[in-house]
């Protein structure tokens, strides 16, 4: 599973490096694979501090990021 993890992690920087800000929920249609394993990748690649998270329109969504270096 934790290699999954990795996987999708990789899959979601691509994706974010290519088109920048995105909704979590058009992240999860785009990269194709099961919420939960995109949520725990996500999480991992905030923990490491390269995306950041923040509300959408104070709504339930949430907006992810490359972090700027």
């Amino acid at each position: 599973m934790i290699t999954d993890i990795g996987i999708v992690a990789g899959e979601i920087w691509h994706q974010l490096d290519q088109k920048g800000e995105m909704l979590l929920s058009e992240l999860v249609t785009k990269i194709g694979r099961e919420r939960e394993v995109v949520l725990m990748s996500v999480g991992w690649l905030a923990r490491e501090g390269h995306v950041v998270l923040k509300r959408h329109n104070e709504g339930p969504e949430y907006a992810i990021r490359l972090r700027n270096k």
